[in-house]
This record gives structure tokens, sequence and C-alpha cells, in this order.
């Protein structure tokens, strides 16, 4: 519940991605059921009934004009009675979500929509899920893609996604070598296992890399089979949406946009667990190692390690493979590690730095990697990463979800908060400048999940050639050429004016 003065303070702020404004003078128009599902499946929010809009207004006093409503009580009902009738497939709201917010004899109804558990994603209008599921961006709500909703779908499922059968791919899609890492690994670590005395097809069956549907009469590789250790050429014929980037770039200069870097250049098996072995010691071979004793012993490993290490798993195991678009990019800076992976947050973001109740879209992943000593238990290893950058004195880590791009950031700064205190003050006002730019484009633009795939893969203020898009997502030359000059003509980036070896850049 809040008062009037809460509710007004709200209201001026102007509409936003979580706060959605109604006239409904008489009754509870139509599109407030679009907005329920609009919140529902992205982070949440509130509807105001009684609140009307003048667009050529540009101050909030004067554009958000509170009439109020004439018939609370007869609106509340309608409302509720619609909510649990078939106009929405599912109700998720409690009582105390719905309430009137009154002073002097103005009346308002406000709506709070929790995000809906990603059990019951998509929430939506009507009987079909392709036609009436909407999300939520900076200008309102929109019909959520066909590939959002299938996300959405999938995540319903309680074993994850990474167990079903890849049809027509067998043993003879494993890199071996890969495997045999993988095993060598195993059977150091699990000293006696039974399953070390298994052939290859049986011990992918039991770490879940192969099944067999006995009802369906098929067998097969599992997602999580195929991309842990499968042959390149068959990952990429499979999944030619997703791609795999790691980056140096503490040593960054004008000239130089990384140290180092593991993308597809032909020279390794492109399977997550090669990414995950080439880039791990990558990532930790400049932290420190303080000299410790256990016993006889020396341990050069430390809580940091082991955090950075955690991050990089929880990538891994709780990315969205089937997305239409992606990335998996590691990014590692003087003082900060950026991981970001495609697919939308299946727990809302204070769920998950509590901790306690892991959700991950890949469990078989997840029991690979913490088989060979990779990953904490279910639900623990987010609030470990918490727990060492707080006892090292950095400021909290950042897990940011983008609903648009349809991906999740997390940054670790090794930053102490002074060092961010004094950094915000030298930086704050062009810092607020580019973002307020940054958020005036996005009202206007709307882009493909191809146009956003590009984004994604560029950094800001860094030029790239056509060809080096094409071989980040795959595509052709002329087709990428074409994505970019729509990008250009949308105000997202820029080029250089001479045709021949042009160069694109992030706005």
């Amino acid at each position: 519940m809040m008062n009037m003065q809460e509710l007004k303070q709200m209201i001026y702020k102007g509409e936003k991605v979580d706060v959605e404004c109604k006239k409904a003078e008489n009754s509870v128009p139509k599109s407030a059921y679009e907005s329920y599902s609009a919140f529902a499946n992205t982070k949440g929010g509130y509807i105001i009934l009684g609140v009307d809009e003048d667009k050529k207004k540009n101050s909030p006093e004067e554009r958000f004009i509170i009439q109020g409503i004439t018939n609370p009580g007869k609106q509340l009902e309608d409302f509720w009675n619609t909510i649990n009738g078939s106009k929405v497939n599912v109700n998720i709201l409690r009582d105390e979500d719905v309430f009137v917010v009154e002073e002097d004899s103005i009346k308002l109804i406000v709506i709070h929509v929790p995000r809906a558990d990603y059990k019951l994603r998509p929430v939506y209008v009507g009987e079909n899920p392709y036609k009436g599921t909407y999300k939520r961006n900076h200008e309102g709500d929109y019909h959520a893609t066909e590939h959002e909703i299938r996300a959405m779908i999938r995540d319903q499922n309680p074993d994850g996604n990474d167990g079903m059968i890849l049809e027509y791919y067998t043993m003879d899609d494993i890199d071996k070598e890969t495997l045999r890492k993988y095993r060598q690994i195993f059977e150091i670590r699990n000293d006696g296992h039974v399953w070390n005395a298994l052939d290859d097809k049986s011990f992918l069956e039991k770490l879940g890399g192969y099944r067999r549907d006995r009802r369906e009469g098929k067998e097969g590789l599992t997602l999580a089979g195929l991309l842990m250790f499968g042959d390149g050429l068959a990952i990429r014929d499979e999944f030619d949406n997703i791609f795999m980037d790691y980056r140096n770039e503490s040593q960054v200069t004008a000239d130089i946009r990384w140290n180092d870097r593991i993308t597809y250049d032909g020279t390794w098996e492109n399977n997550l667990f090669n990414f995950f072995m080439k880039v791990t010691p990558k990532l930790t071979e400049d932290l420190k190692k303080p000299f410790k004793l256990e016993g006889i012993q020396r341990i050069d490993e430390t809580p940091v390690h082991k955090a950075v290490r955690e991050a990089f798993v929880n990538q891994i195991i709780h990315a969205d493979y089937l997305s239409d678009a992606g990335t998996l990019k590691v990014i590692k800076r003087s003082n900060e590690f950026e991981f970001t992976n495609p697919g939308i947050l299946k727990l809302p973001v204070e769920d998950i730095y509590r901790g306690g109740n892991s959700k991950s879209r890949n469990p078989r992943m997840q029991t690979m990697l913490r088989m060979v000593g990779f990953g904490d238990n279910a639900g623990s290893g987010f609030p470990a990463i918490l727990a060492t950058w707080k006892n090292a004195g950095w400021i909290e880590p950042v897990l940011e979800e983008d609903t648009r791009l349809n991906q999740v950031t997390l940054t670790l700064k090794m930053i102490s908060k002074s060092q961010e205190v004094q950094g915000n003050s030298n930086a704050e006002a062009i810092e607020t400048a580019e973002k307020s730019a940054d958020k005036v484009v996005e009202l206007e633009v709307d882009l493909s999940d191809r146009h956003k795939q590009i984004l994604s893969l560029m950094d800001t203020n860094v030029e790239y050639s056509a060809e080096e898009i094409a071989e980040f997502i795959g595509l052709k030359g002329s087709r990428t050429r074409q994505l970019l000059k729509e990008l250009a003509d949308k105000g997202k980036i820029s080029f250089t004016a001479a045709t021949k070896n042009r160069k694109y850049k992030k706005m």
C-alpha cells in the first residue's frame, strides 16, 4: 500500500519500464490486461488507473493528469472477475496487489503486478500465447516475439533445457580428445569411481550427455553432451546462433583493442569444455597468490580465484543455447571481469542475490563441471561470489538483465567503495549524458534479433570492419553489410565515410 503523495512521486517520474498509467475514467481499459501480461513476463511493475496523459506536454506535472475514477468499487469488481476469468491464462495477483488510493475527491486504482514465476510464463491475453503474450521495454508494452515466447515455454521445464535429445547426433559427433581430457580429470578427482570403467558412451549416458527415450524409441547426444564435448563442426551445424568469445582488454590502447582473444579461429574444437579450460587459466593468471601452507603443501588458490571461476560456471549453466542469437562473452580488464550470456533470468534478481534456490537451465552441464571440481552446490555459488567480494572490500558485483537483448551480464569489479566514489565524481557528468543519450535512442529504435546480436558483440568506441562482424555472427558479408546499414540508419552505429576499408562503431 501507498499514500497519494508516494503515488504522485511515482507518476511524475513518467511512464517507464515498471509504471503504466491508464485513463480508466469509467471502466478498466482492455490495454490494462496487455500491461498485466507485459509486466508479468518482464520485471513486474505498476498499473495506475485514473491518470490521463497529454503527450504534447513536457513537464511531468502537466503531462500526467490525475483525474481519478468515478466508480472504483465497480472497476475493482470488474477487474477481479476478468483476471480470474478467461481473459488471461493465469492470475498471479494477491488481494493486496490491487488497492485504491484516495485523497480528497480523487480516487485511483493501483495494480501491482509481480514478475511471474518461470513455471507460469508466458502470461498472455486470450487463448493463444503466440498472439497474446506481451513484454515491456522503455517504449511500453509490445508483442513478444516468437523466439521470446518459445524461450519462456522452454523455461517451464523443471528438468532444464540441456537434456533434450538431438536427433541424428551420435557418438561420432563427440570430439574424442576433449572427452579424453575430461575423463582424465574425472578419474584424478574421483579415484575408484565406478564410472571410470565404463566405455565413452555409457560414461556420457551417466553424465546426461547421451540419452535414450524408450517411449519415443530414439536416442542420441543431448544438448549438454554435444555442446560440452562435441566436434566443432557438428556444434556449428546445430547451434550456428551461439558464439564463444573471450577478450583480455587489460592493456587496451587507441591502437590495440585487446591483448589476447579466444574465439573461433580453426585451431581448437569449439565446444564448451574446451572454451572453459582454455579461458579459465587466463582469467586467473594475474590474481594475487599469497603464500599459504596447509601442512607442508603450498596453497596457490584464493577465494577470489574460486569466485571468478564460479562466475564463469554460472554463465555456462544458465545460458539459453536455444535462443535465436547470443554470445557467451567473457571480458577481462585491468580491474574487472565481465560475463555475458544469452537468456534472461529465470528467477528475480533479489532471489538470486539471496541464494539457496538455483534454477539453472542446464543442470546436466552443471553436473559435468561439478564432477571435475568446478562449481559449488546448487544455489550457493552466487552468494559465495558476493561474500568473497565483500570480504575483499570491493564494490558489490552487479547482475544486470537486459530483457530487450535477452541477455544477462555479471560484472565483478575489483574496486573499493572509496575508489568508486572518486571515479564517479570525476566522470559523473559524462556518464550521465552518455546514458541519457543511449536511452533516447533506444526509445526510437525497433531492432531485430540479428541487430541485437551485432550490438551485443560490439564494444562502445571500438571500430569493426564488416568482415569482422560477419565472422562473429556467421553470415555472409553482403547480408552483414545490409544489417550494419540498417543499424546506422537507426542511429545505433556510425561508420567512416570511405566505402573501401569502412569501419563501424557502436554509438
